[in-house]
């Protein structure tokens, strides 16, 4: 039982992950195959610790990729609005 809900957990975030590197600012960083060979280095783990720290390292690279966006949005924002000038 225990084993099918970190499975279930791991599959969503890598859906998550994958969703999000769809937007990955840098295209020849190469998100998606980054993704799936840490994915693939890690599944013949069977210790549930080390599946934890594995699922722990996945939502923090998808907090990572969040607030990269986040900053992505801030500065066009700012881009497209001129600052206010010091004075006449």
């Amino acid at each position: 039982m225990v084993h099918q809900t970190t499975r279930l957990r791991a599959l969503a975030l890598y859906k998550e992950l994958h969703r999000l590197g769809r937007d990955y600012p840098d295209p020849s960083y190469n998100f998606h195959s980054k993704l799936r060979s840490l994915y693939e280095k890690n599944r013949n783990l069977t210790d549930l610790d080390e599946i934890e720290n594995a699922l722990r390292l996945a939502e923090f690279i998808k907090k990572e990729t969040l607030a990269l966006y986040s900053l992505r949005k801030y500065r066009h924002l700012k881009r497209m609005y001129p600052s206010p000038s010091a004075g006449p």
